[in-house]
């Protein structure tokens, strides 16, 4: 009896051992078989108006982005993939308005140009802007809170950038 009870428990766990599913929730769809490496540019910045460390910050987000969530290998020229462009804007606007008529909040936009070039694949190229904004309340420097609000808003055009090249949906 006991022989057989041990069996039972061997052969169930010989069956779970050899069954399994893989999911991948990176969110990249890459055909590893063709698609080997990547060469992610520099974007300069070309907005008028412009905060010194958002260009290497957007930068290393974005090569920071494929490395975290992609087997590509980066390269720096002759990529299958290749992602260029520019942050194109970066301004901020009056968005509400108080009762007594001043600006109650602020939003701050950014716009990044991409051109996005796949060796593999030629109908999957394009060239496309790509908008994130942040709102503060006025009662607050745009000191105060410009770091934050520039990495939420690269965060936000890193993985709409991900997903439009990489990601497939």
């Amino acid at each position: 009896m006991r022989l057989r009870h041990f069996l039972y428990i061997i052969m169930c766990c010989a069956s779970l051992l050899s069954c399994s599913v893989q999911y991948k929730f990176n969110g990249a769809s890459i055909d590893y078989t063709k698609v080997k490496t990547i060469q992610i540019a520099d974007f300069p910045v070309r907005s008028t108006y412009v905060w010194g460390p958002m260009g290497s910050m957007f930068n290393n987000q974005l090569k920071d982005i494929y490395a975290n969530h992609t087997r590509l290998q980066q390269v720096k020229r002759n990529g299958d993939l290749r992602i260029e462009g520019e942050i194109i804007s970066y301004q901020q606007r009056n968005k509400s308005v108080s009762s007594e008529g001043y600006s109650a909040q602020t939003e701050l936009s950014m716009t990044v140009n991409v051109r996005f070039t796949n060796r593999t694949n030629t109908k999957e190229n394009f060239e496309r802007q790509f908008t994130a904004t942040a709102t503060y309340d006025t009662t607050q420097s745009l000191n105060a809170v410009q770091e934050r609000l520039v990495q939420e808003m690269i965060k936000d055009i890193t993985e709409q950038i991900f997903n439009a090249t990489v990601a497939n949906w």
